[in-house]
């Protein structure tokens, strides 16, 4: 039986993209006197949107670094609960080489999160049905918790008005998990036992802490002795032995990604130009969706791998193991098909229990595009404000980037990362492979299309820890 989830508990964007909010922004803050911010902190999260029911408005949602964390009186290295890669940040040595944040992507060179650039302690995510209403959301925020001191804005990293392409003129967010709890997971649920749709239901601990997770269990949260909570705002473990900080919250991983849209679609008119030099227009669109994995519509090259369709634009109902094993319809290296394997997984590909592991690695992606979108659009910066969900950083962002995308031997290939965001690391250019019989198609040298401009791990609260964490600290002074 599915846990019941307490909505009015969780932030909003868990549960939501917000899509009928089309408008967005996200404000940088610094904490530079922390008890003097409270109050406005305090203010703030009083006004943050639970999960309950879709805004009609505005929506504000408000996630924490661990340094954020610690200036407000957690000691999250001593905190039980809190993981190592939230600890440590994501601009730590080691997982900047994990995640290929290495050479043009390393910290130093980032506008924002790095060591070069202001801290940042504090994310406020703002949504709005128009620009007018999200400059006036920005304008009274800004007033209630930035006019008072405490806290400085470090940057306001805005979004273009949501569509549904990406920048590379692709449509995005098709293919995203359900939580398992939640009325439209129920509904997949249903279709599925009607041996229809069989839809993509993840329990509700992959994404929410102190609920089961894939493996039955409950994913590690921070959790702090009662005496640090007497007024008893957090949410008490069974058997009252801890107050549980974690309960409903769970951790956001965000990126800000540079796409090279004039370079990608370059690359792909160069790489398919007929013999007499000049382009060829459906080859050119053929080669770029061959990298995805989908057709500029949204068609998967599952169902379309011959050109694209416009009928298949939101088809999700599709796996790899049976219908295309080898990658003549979709590569093997595509992009959507790196990000969600679906039933190709080892030791077991096209079982149940192949596509079990892959719910284990899955994310939610809350992501905003900035800049002009499509590939027609002027230049200019453009790209992707990369915003995911997940309770456990390290199985299952950083799982993905590193050993599903960033992996040149991903699904037996030799020298192929994913080929439309992963690093070129060294100097090195990368080979992307189209299978085929009787001959492959191997495309050489391979630039760089996606670059890291900026990027943090965030902790989010549910609703009860942050007005917890944004409250008057507790008597020792110190919250561990």
């Amino acid at each position: 039986m599915a846990a019941t989830v307490e909505l009015d508990d969780v932030q909003g964007l868990v549960v939501r993209g917000y899509s009928g909010l089309r408008s967005a922004s996200f404000l940088l803050l610094t904490l530079t006197d922390p008890d003097a911010a409270r109050p406005a902190l305090d203010r703030l999260a009083r006004r943050v949107t639970d999960g309950r029911s879709e805004p009609p408005d505005t929506a504000v949602n408000v996630a924490l670094t661990s340094d954020g964390l610690r200036l407000l009186g957690v000691r999250t290295p001593d905190v039980e609960g809190f993981p190592e890669a939230f600890v440590s940040g994501m601009t730590d040595a080691d997982r900047s080489r994990f995640l290929g944040d290495v050479g043009a992507n390393a910290p130093p060179h980032w506008r924002w999160g790095g060591p070069a650039t202001p801290p940042v302690h504090v994310l406020v995510m703002l949504y709005a049905l128009d620009g007018r209403r999200l400059a006036a959301l920005e304008t009274e925020l800004r007033r209630d918790a930035l006019a008072t001191g405490g806290l400085t804005e470090a940057l306001r990293l805005g979004t273009e008005e949501l569509s549904d392409r990406e920048p590379f003129g692709f449509r995005d967010g098709i293919s995203q998990p359900l939580i398992e709890g939640l009325p439209k997971a129920a509904a997949a649920l249903r279709a599925r036992a009607r041996d229809e749709t069989p839809g993509d239901v993840v329990k509700a601990g992959e994404f929410i802490l102190g609920y089961p997770n894939e493996y039955g269990l409950l994913t590690d949260r921070p959790v702090l002795p009662p005496a640090d909570d007497p007024g008893r705002v957090l949410p008490r473990e069974p058997g009252g032995s801890g107050a549980d900080l974690g309960r409903n919250g769970t951790y956001l991983v965000f990126r800000q990604l540079h796409q090279d849209v004039e370079g990608f679609w370059g690359y792909a008119d160069a790489a398919t130009r007929r013999p007499d030099g000049s382009s060829d227009p459906a080859a050119r669109a053929a080669l770029a969706a061959r990298m995805v994995g989908r057709w500029p519509s949204g068609a998967p090259l599952v169902h379309a791998p011959l050109e694209d369709d416009p009928a298949l634009a939101t088809d999700n109902d599709f796996g790899y193991f049976a219908t295309d094993p080898g990658g003549l319809r979709c590569p093997l290296g595509a992009h959507v098909r790196r990000a969600h394997p679906r039933d190709s997984l080892d030791p077991d590909p096209g079982s149940p229990q192949s596509v079990a592991i892959g719910r284990r690695h899955r994310i939610l992606r809350r992501g905003r595009a900035y800049g002009p979108v499509g590939a027609a659009a002027d230049g200019g910066d453009r790209g992707l404000h990369f915003l995911c969900v997940n309770a456990n950083i390290s199985r299952q962002f950083e799982f993905i980037q590193h050993t599903w995308l960033n992996n040149p031997s991903f699904n037996g290939l030799s020298d192929g990362p994913d080929p439309l965001v992963a690093p070129r690391q060294d100097h090195r250019r990368a080979t992307f492979t189209e299978q085929a019989r009787p001959v492959r198609t191997r495309h050489a040298d391979l630039p760089q299309f996606v670059s890291v401009q900026g990027g943090a791990y965030f902790f989010l609260p549910g609703l009860r820890a942050l007005r917890y964490l944004c409250s008057a600290p507790a008597p020792t002074g110190e919250r561990r």
